[in-house]
Order: C-alpha cells, then structure tokens, then sequence
C-alpha cells in the first residue's frame, strides 16, 4: 500500500495530506500514487563534479535482507574453524575453482561465476541502522532512536529516491509511464509489531514524493516453521494466486471508459485543491500528470502481473513471497522502473527475518537460505537469458553481520556484528568470477579490502551513470553528497 506516514501535517495552506488522500475516496481508486507525488521537493538541482566516465546500468534492483544475514553461513563459511564458530554447517564449492559459499546455497553456487563477493564489508553500528546503510548519512549522527523514526527530520533519502530525484530532474516536464523507485513486497516493517516504519527507504529530506511507491501483497501464505514459530509466513510459501498491486486497488491493464473517467473526475478536486497550496503550480502539475500517466498506461499492471509468466520460471524463483517479489523486481525493470527493492522483512513477531538471535539454523536451513538461494539464482539467471544482466545492477546487501562465535540460544543464535560481514552483486557493470576482501580465520575481522555502505551506495550512483559526488540540498539547504563520504570501488568493477 502507498502511504503517507507519521502524524497529521499541513505543509500547504489549509489542506493537509490527509485532506488530499480523502478527497473523493482516492484510495478506493488507486490514486493515492497522485497523494504521495505532490509539492514537497528540494529547490535547488543537484551540483555534480563528474570525474572519468560513469556506468550506464539502465536499472538497479536491490535485495534487501533485513536483520543482517549471517557471512558464515553464506558467502564466508570458515570450514577451518573451531565448532563454536564454524557451527554445525559446512561449505560447498563453486563454479569458481577454490571458492567455496554455505552448503545451503548449492544453486547460486552454480551462477557464482556472474556475480562479484565482498567479504569485507565493515562499519561501526551493530544496531540494525538501515537507515545508515541505505543512505548518505553520517556514522556520527545514527543512533537507535533515530533508525526507529521514518520521519525524524534528520534522515537523509533512500539510494532509490535520489536516483528517481535526480532522474526527474533531467526528465524536466517529461513523466514516466511507470514508477521510477518502487518497493516491494509491503512497506517495511509494517507486518511485524513494531509500532511504525523503521527509517532508511524513504524521500526523508527530498519529500514524500519521493518516497519509493511500495506495493502490497494481497495472497495466502501456505507453511509454517513449526519447529520455530506457529504462525504462516509467506517467506517460507505462498499460493500461485497471490499478487502484488498499488494503492491497495489492482489496476487492470486497460482501464475501462467508464471507471477512468470518473477517477479522471477526481482530478479536477485536486485542481480545486491545488490552489490553497504554497507550493509552485507546475510541481504539483507534474505530479498529478505522473500519477494520472501511471494509471492510465497499463503498464504498471502489466509489470505486476506474475499470471504472465510460465508456473515453470515462477517456480524456478521459488513460490515465496521473496521468490516472487524479485520476479517481480525482473518484470518491473524490464518495463522501465529505474530503481527496485525487494525487502526480506520482519513477519509476525519483531526479530525475524535475518535477524537469528536464536534458532539459527533451523531458520537457516527452513526459512531463509533456501528462499533465497532459490530466488537469488533465479533472478541472475533469467536476467542472464534475457540479455539484461549486463544493463541491470543487482544489489544483495544487509545493515550488518552475525558474531563470529555461537550463543547458546535455544537452536543456536549469532548476534549483531558490523566489523566484518559480507555482499554479492552482479550485472550492470559488476565484474563476474570476483571475490573481493578478507576476514580472519572466524570471519570476526576485516584483514584485507575494507569495504563500507557508503562505499556501496558511491558504487550504485556511479554504476547508474550519477556521480557520486553529486549534492542535494538538504532541510537547511545546504549541499550533501548523495554517497556521504563513500568512495566508487573499482575492485568490484569490469
């Protein structure tokens, strides 16, 4: 569901944001798209001091696995190592001769020569800072409270609203007939008990309207991790007839006469509304025409519509809700979305996820490892067999890693640890057959090539052809790098 979050504010004159969802029941008609593009955009275009030739990668999907996946049991298992590290899973090999992942992933094993590996990811915030990993903002300014306020003034924007900022930007008065930043599979952290979105994918400074447009899920989970928990969970399995929409109303690909005039209808209250605001006229325009374009195109739809895909590559994805998000992901940018995330979220209970405190290798070996080895390998290899690997970047990433050494938590636990974890990535200019970066014998340290999110996100701009070095004007209107003081890292390039 796309939504406007935090309390009540009226930002223009005497209409609140509330005000403008309401009018004439627009979530009943899929145009809270036209709610969230509206007139609180930075002033000033971003400064760039663009050095050397950039990437030219057409789109960016990133996969987001929420609580910080174990480096052990994934890409950095440590065969050699004491019990009370190594754990009770061993290694595999790869196709790259002498690199060996987790024995849970015997799939991505195979496409391994595709993607490029860092092992040596490494920050100083052991507390789930998405917020941090996932935008320019500074260490020193993260703390535990501000991750858990979306709306806290100080954030900084999501990777996905800058692109689609700056990409706007250079469209002008031009609109997408698809969103450019969309987020799936729900917005984050709204199905676990925590009281409110946690911070990092979100317009922040930039404004609501570029936050990503988040879909919703609207299908059945089918399994239970009994042995963990006792509720469904739909990373563990869905129905085929699950689907993903926007503005909470599936919108069919060709939108009859009848029914588009009369959301077309609506948009003459924004017109009347539109003139109590503060906000320039032709901002609030483009935003109605962006919103009014993606209803009316089809296209969007289409893009959503896994009914359009054969139940052979489906399943090749994995029938998860990740599975089928990252398919989803696939059709997405093959349509012409520029940047789209996939969150591995929380469900039912706060510190799921990726986030194995305890019960670790149950949930590594039920839930998680074989939900995603099966939609990581899928997506690589069908962008591969539909020529779009080498234009599409693929991004998997968590905001940290798990402790070297073992608690003695009921199933085994492994708690947070940022000093040295790990990433993999492919396409869109990524160099295939790579594994950058160093840890010591237990995975606890970084002894070689030392990798930060900011150095990722730098990496991503310049891929996506921006310069990293590119600023925005913050709340103040002073200017910040879009990659804070992230550097590009070649060692991951072609």
């Amino acid at each position: 569901m796309i939504r406007l979050l935090g309390a009540k504010k009226t930002p223009c004159n005497g209409v609140s944001r509330r005000d403008l969802l309401q009018i004439g029941g627009l979530g009943a008609f899929g145009l809270t798209l036209e709610g969230l593009l509206r007139c609180q955009e930075a002033q000033a275009a971003p400064a760039s001091s663009t050095r050397g030739s950039l990437g030219k990668a057409k789109s960016c999907i990133l996969l987001y696995l929420f609580g910080g996946a174990s480096q052990l049991e994934t890409w950095d298992p440590k065969p050699d190592a004491l019990a009370e590290y190594r754990g009770e899973l061993g290694s595999i090999p790869t196709i790259m001769p002498g690199v060996r992942i987790g024995e849970l992933l015997p799939r991505t094993a195979k496409i391994l020569d595709l993607t490029t590996v860092v092992r040596s990811m490494q920050h100083d915030l052991p507390i789930h800072p998405v917020g941090y990993v996932l935008t320019g903002i500074p260490a020193a300014d993260w703390s535990i409270p501000l991750g858990a306020n979306a709306r806290d003034p100080k954030h900084w924007p999501f990777v996905g609203s800058v692109v689609d900022y700056l990409d706007q930007k250079r469209a002008a008065k031009s609109t997408p007939e698809i969103p450019r930043n969309v987020a799936l599979p729900f917005l984050i952290s709204s199905r676990s008990k925590r009281t409110g979105p946690i911070a990092g994918p979100h317009g922040h400074f930039l404004g609501t309207a570029y936050d990503p447009v988040w879909t919703q899920f609207d299908g059945q989970p089918t399994e239970t991790a009994r042995q963990v928990y006792d509720f469904l969970d739909p990373y563990l399995g869905i129905r085929p007839d699950g689907r993903f929409t926007v503005g909470g109303d599936p919108l069919p690909v060709e939108v009859p006469a009848g029914r588009l005039n009369q959301r077309t209808s609506l948009l003459q209250q924004f017109e009347d509304a539109r003139r109590n605001l503060d906000g320039p006229a032709q901002q609030f325009d483009r935003h109605r025409a962006a919103a009014h374009a993606m209803l009316t195109s089809g296209k969007t739809a289409e893009a959503l519509d896994l009914r359009r895909e054969s139940p052979r590559l489906r399943d090749s994805y994995g029938m998860t809700l990740f599975g089928q998000a990252s398919l989803t992901a696939r059709r997405l940018v093959e349509a012409g979305s520029r940047f789209v995330s996939v969150f591995w979220d929380e469900y039912g209970l706060d510190g799921t996820a990726w986030d194995t405190h305890d019960n670790h290798y149950p949930r590594m070996k039920s839930i998680l490892c074989p939900g995603f080895d099966l939609a990581f390998s899928g997506l690589i290899r069908d962008l591969e067999a539909r020529g779009l690997l080498d234009e599409t970047l693929v991004v998997c990433i968590s905001e940290h890693g798990r402790t070297p050494r073992l608690s003695a938590a009921v199933g085994g636990g492994r708690e947070h640890w940022s000093r040295a974890y790990s990433a993999i990535f492919a396409g869109g200019g990524i160099a295939p057959g790579k594994v950058v970066g160093k840890t010591d014998k237990v995975a606890g340290e970084v002894i070689d090539t030392p990798i930060s999110p900011k150095d990722v996100l730098a990496t991503i701009y310049h891929l996506m052809g921006i310069d990293p070095e590119t600023t925005i004007p913050d709340r103040l209107g002073r200017p910040v790098a879009i990659a804070g003081d992230g550097i590009v890292r070649r060692e991951l390039l072609t």
